[in-house]
């Protein structure tokens, strides 16, 4: 840890705190995920890094490296300048139609490579979706904590995610296709950058999680007649939002797609892409580290930490030194996990939703009907 540096903290969650660091050789800015030692580092981390680490694409969020210090695991990525797809739709309202498919294209790109990959992300969402700060932004994936690979895990049945990205199918104790599931937050993901509003939100009474698991398994979602939205756009949302997984639309099929396809940059092409695809993918290896030397790094972290006293002087929200960082409170991440036997319950959902909803659904739904244009900046984040 010695080469790197402290700039600030950049975020928090159920995982403890992401921090901006500079390597001290390089000048490099990166990304470090903090979670604590002891319980926290557990097999849903273990597969969270290795998941990762296989992925090199450029829609993904490079990984680097794991290090341990006394008191914490610290995830090394690639720092990603431009923020989250969140933050920009909340400060525009909403997307024109050609913006929000310039991004929904490159997150298709994305997830087409992890589902190649045989990993399924399970957790996609404009929070996980980052910009690298560029002029034409380039999206990437972050976030593999829910991921799951066929290759290496069972087929999943638990439920987890975000509430307002959730598949219906998720929603069922029964093994699903995660792949599928995906499909579907990618069709939440492109609603709401078209709309400014969750597709399954009453908007009337947007904390109801019973109305909105019931407008999700019956598939009730409108767009407001104020968004003007192409009829191959409205015909693409409706082949991604069927309740049958086995009917949805599938990743190759959007791929195909006439809307999807109109003004794809040629970067994102087939050919272009088709470098990712081979086995000996030729693009960068970012991690120097080994499968094996991960896997002994995380068991390292098992053990509890040594200290976990904050610096004197510093409150929770501030910067801590090194190896000091204190746990945190759920945020506003909304994300929700029930174990593989239960079905998820509308009390589950009403603690995701509790911790997330005035800085999500709220926020993003008032920024898109305040007016029936782009809203000004005081009602987005009022």
């Amino acid at each position: 840890m010695e080469r790197y540096e402290l700039l600030k903290d950049i975020g928090s969650g159920n995982f403890g705190v992401a921090r901006l660091m500079r390597n001290k050789e390089t000048k490099e800015l990166v990304a470090m995920k903090y979670i604590p030692r002891g319980l926290k580092i557990d097999e849903n981390v273990a597969r969270e890094i290795i998941n990762h680490r296989s992925l090199r694409h450029p829609n993904i969020i490079r990984f680097k490296e794991v290090v341990v210090t006394p008191t914490h695991l610290a995830i090394v990525m690639e720092y990603a300048a431009g923020g989250e797809l969140f933050d920009r739709i909340c400060n525009a309202g909403r997307f024109s139609e050609d913006e929000a498919r310039y991004f929904f294209q490159q997150l298709v790109c994305g997830v087409s490579y992890c589902h190649f990959m045989q990993i399924c992300h399970r957790d996609l969402k404009l929070e996980n979706t980052l910009l690298d700060g560029s002029p034409a932004p380039r999206l990437k994936i972050c976030d593999f904590g829910y991921s799951k690979s066929s290759l290496l895990h069972s087929k999943p049945k638990s439920t987890v995610g975000t509430p307002a990205y959730i598949a219906p199918e998720v929603l069922s104790r029964r093994e699903y296709d995660g792949k599928t599931a995906d499909v579907w937050s990618c069709g939440v993901t492109l609603y709401v950058m078209l709309v400014g509003a969750y597709p399954f939100e009453d908007p009337d009474d947007p904390k109801n999680f019973r109305k909105t698991i019931g407008r999700i398994m019956s598939i009730q979602y409108k767009i407001p007649e104020y968004v003007h939205v192409s009829q191959d756009c409205r015909q693409l949302l409706s082949r991604i939002f069927v309740a049958n997984p086995a009917k949805r639309i599938t990743i190759r099929e959007i791929r195909n797609h006439p809307w999807f396809l109109k003004n794809l940059p040629r970067e994102l092409t087939e050919a272009a892409q088709a470098m990712y695809y081979k086995k000996d993918n030729s693009a960068p290896t970012y991690s120097v580290q080994s499968v094996e030397e991960i896997m002994k790094i995380v068991e390292e972290a098992r053990a509890p930490p040594r200290s976990s006293t904050p610096v004197a002087g510093f409150e929770m929200e501030h910067c801590f030194v090194e190896d000091q960082i204190p746990e945190q409170e759920p945020t506003s991440s909304g994300c929700y996990s029930s174990s593989d036997t239960e079905i998820i319950s509308v009390a589950d959902f009403d603690f995701g939703y509790t911790a997330a909803g005035n800085s999500v659904a709220c926020r993003i739904f008032r920024a898109s009907t305040t007016c029936n244009a782009i809203p000004s900046s005081e009602s987005q984040l009022s």
